[in-house]
């Protein structure tokens, strides 16, 4: 915990003149954008740093209007904007609330949590240019309201599945720091240091815990051992206006609550995960939306947890039709017992508003686990993100587990869950 609020402090400090500063000019409420944060080349998924304070800087047409609270919100986002005028540091902060709950379980049946997040990127190389070198944090703070946390709730019912798989009751953690350098005008991203590595592991559109499905299934996928946030390193580059490729390694054995265990798990263990992602998209703008791709993986043995050796690979493709739906076919397949499945197929939909950025998502998969004594089981799930204010967005959940699989004598379960975020 007090690695973590230090690390908070150095990275903020700069800051302390430019918020003591007096308020010359907030920003506008006609402007496009809170506080003019540029949309930089990002090879990121929809919750890496980069696309999150881009996307939360973007003005929104909620179906509510507080502009008493807007007007007094103007002068705090006009500091932002100076600071990153004066110091190149874009952050943000956000809190989250869930609740979930599941018709019939072997244990509890609810489960409800809180997620605090501060996050930003300080650009300190090549500012103005495409070609930069950035700071990236987040520093997380994750506690549970009831008895166990919705992450939980899913095994206690009887599914083979991660629900909510962020919304533990971890306490403080490091989900990044690191260093990430933009080349060749943003066509090559190379990042170092602590990740998250789902951040850039056969990510699409809807691959965000935070804003789209609930279910890991509909996420990163069960098919594949996702290691927790720990050193590593990624690439990322742009081989033609259509093609690229996304190589990275990550320390299987990390401790986020403990970052500097990381450094002895890295540098003395050499248990990595390891992928390489090929792909095809319309154009770079596009990369989210019109996305084809295949990704390999691969883990290493891991002695001290007795996890044996395991690789995959994972296929996606979605498209964007009319700037609005979003279908995707998804699935994957791993060798191995470190993956909660060995198959899966996915399907789906989502819609989108431009305006209010609402976000409507349905998706349907099945999945073999990889225990081969335990039965198929199936997942289907529908989400409303509602951007009910400027600053706050509620996300009504539905899932139906067919045939859980470590539930044999219940042939349904059915959850239901409320998100709600504050953004700022």
């Amino acid at each position: 915990m007090r690695l973590c609020c230090v690390i908070l402090l150095v990275i903020l400090m700069p800051a302390a003149s430019v918020f003591a500063a007096p308020d010359e000019k907030s920003a506008s409420s006609t402007s496009p954008s809170k506080s003019s944060y540029a949309e930089v080349p990002e090879f990121g998924g929809p919750d890496s740093t980069g696309v999150l304070l881009r996307e939360d800087d973007i003005r929104k047409t909620p179906f509510l209007r507080f502009p008493v609270i807007d007007r007094a919100l103007e002068p705090y986002f006009g500091v932002k904007k100076r600071v990153n005028d004066h110091i190149g540091l874009a952050f943000g902060f956000d809190y989250f609330a869930v609740v979930l709950g599941v018709n019939e379980s072997l244990g509890e049946e609810h489960a409800a949590s809180g997620v605090f997040r501060a996050f930003g990127s300080w650009t300190l190389l090549g500012r103005q240019t495409k070609n930069t070198g950035s700071l990236v944090y987040k520093v997380e703070h994750r506690h549970r309201y009831t008895d166990i946390p919705p992450s939980a709730l899913g095994f206690e019912a009887g599914y083979l599945g991660l629900i909510g798989p962020p919304y533990s009751d971890q306490g403080w953690r490091l989900t990044n720091l690191y260093w990430q350098q933009r080349l060749a005008a943003g066509r090559v991203s190379i990042v170092a240091g602590w990740l998250d590595t789902t951040d850039y592991l056969n990510v699409y559109a809807l691959a965000s815990p935070w804003q789209h499905f609930l279910n890991l299934e509909f996420q990163t996928g069960t098919a594949v051992a996702i290691p927790n946030e720990g050193l590593g390193a990624a690439i990322g580059v742009m081989l033609t206006d259509q093609f690229y490729v996304v190589a990275g390694l990550a320390d299987q054995n990390s401790d986020p609550a403990e970052p500097g265990d990381g450094f002895d798990t890295f540098f003395n263990d050499h248990e990595f995960f390891t992928h390489v992602e090929i792909g095809w998209v319309s154009s770079f703008d596009r990369r989210y939306f019109d996305n084809v791709h295949v990704t390999f993986w691969h883990g290493d043995e891991r002695d001290e947890a007795q996890v044996e050796e395991s690789w995959g690979v994972l296929v996606s493709a979605t498209t964007f039709v009319d700037d609005h739906w979003m279908p995707f076919l998804r699935g994957g397949y791993s060798n191995g017992d470190a993956a909660l499945m060995e198959a899966t197929v996915k399907a789906g939909v989502g819609f989108y508003w431009k305006e209010n950025r609402d976000v409507l998502g349905f998706g349907v998969g099945w999945a073999r686990p990889s225990d081969g004594t335990l039965r198929d089981q199936y997942a289907i799930e529908l989400f409303y993100r509602f951007q009910i204010a400027q600053n706050l967005a509620l996300t009504p959940d539905i899932q139906f587990i067919v045939d859980p699989a470590l539930h044999p004598d219940e042939d349904l379960l059915f959850f239901f869950g409320l998100r709600a975020r504050l953004a700022l």
